[in-house]
């Protein structure tokens, strides 16, 4: 596993979890819920402080795995 696929330890994706939606290893936070926190501007240590369950390894392996999502993702130009 490189190290881009680090994600693959806290992040699950099992269907009985939230239909399946990627969540973080012990919790029924959806990986997409951390990123879009980063994106309104929460800080790091916000996120833990409210979400007391996570570590900052947690919110790593989320950006990791959006990540590789982004990279494998595949776009087809629209002949319009």
């Amino acid at each position: 596993m490189t190290k881009r696929e680090g994600w693959r330890e806290r992040i699950i994706i099992d269907p009985d979890i939230l239909v399946g939606k990627p969540v973080v290893k012990g919790t029924r936070l959806k990986v997409e819920f951390i990123v879009d926190l980063l994106a309104q501007g929460w800080s790091e240590e916000e996120i833990l402080r409210n979400y007391p369950g996570l570590a900052k390894e947690d919110i790593k392996a989320c950006l990791r795995y959006a990540s590789d999502v982004l990279h494998s993702e595949k776009v087809y130009p629209l002949k319009v």
